[in-house]
């Protein structure tokens, strides 16, 4: 058995940005690691995603992330983070950040983006504990994590899920900025890599989204996995 299972949102027209995240994590682990996508037709073709198309939606993993512990067993402890990440840190340092008293750690970014439009053309919003859902290091087995069943995730508002209202804020542990690193948010570290770049506003697959922290990085992974690839 694997010592950390991720799961990495993906969406089908972001398969790339998926690929990148998911090889970068390999990498750089130095701990057994299963990776598995969340796609979210699968969960629509098993019956339990039921959902209504949520036109403020940015992603097709926008609520189906929260199945994370679901899929797991509700078992140890599972990373879930979105796929637009490059990863430079070990996931094994993660590690570290379990505590059995806890329902959940991530990142506590105080973020409030300016733009209104991110680089697809999607809306922005901004919401209190923004980006906390992208990286999430769950305890499956924790009586709070373990009232995210699909019947839960597919009833509750988003405002519910991603502001992690279901776990007490005595729940929900913190990890550093550097693994949820907010490209065009976070200070760059003085020497170094941040262990999880996020590139929340958009990334490297973009043709006018290159001139953007760590994008020659992210290129290099990317023409690695598909020489054919370009930017769209």
């Amino acid at each position: 058995m694997a010592e950390l299972s991720v799961y990495i949102g993906w969406d089908s027209r972001e398969d790339i940005a998926y690929q990148v995240a998911k090889e970068s994590l390999l990498e750089n682990a130095s701990i057994d690691v299963d990776v598995h996508p969340i796609k979210l037709q699968d969960l629509v073709d098993r019956g339990v995603y039921t959902r209504s198309v949520d036109p403020l939606a940015s992603t097709e993993f926008t609520y189906s992330r929260f199945f994370t512990p679901w899929l797991a067993d509700y078992k140890g402890w599972a990373l879930f983070c979105d796929c637009d990440f490059l990863f430079f840190g070990d996931v094994a340092d993660l590690l570290q950040y379990r505590n059995e008293d806890q329902a959940v750690a991530c990142v506590h970014h105080d973020y409030t983006p300016k733009e209104g439009v991110k680089m697809d053309g999607k809306i922005q919003t901004t919401y209190p504990r923004k980006n906390w859902s992208s990286f999430m290091l769950f305890n499956c087995a924790h009586p709070s994590t373990r009232k995210l069943t699909p019947e839960l995730i597919n009833a509750e508002t988003g405002a519910f899920l991603h502001r992690l209202q279901w776990a007490a804020d005595s729940a929900i542990g913190e990890i550093p900025e550097e693994w949820n690193w907010l490209e065009g948010w976070s200070s760059k570290p003085s020497a170094g890599y941040p262990k999880g770049v996020h590139y929340t506003n958009g990334g490297p697959w973009f043709k006018n989204w290159q001139d953007v922290d760590y994008a020659e990085k992210w290129l290099d992974k990317a023409l690695a996995i598909d020489p054919q690839f370009g930017p769209v």
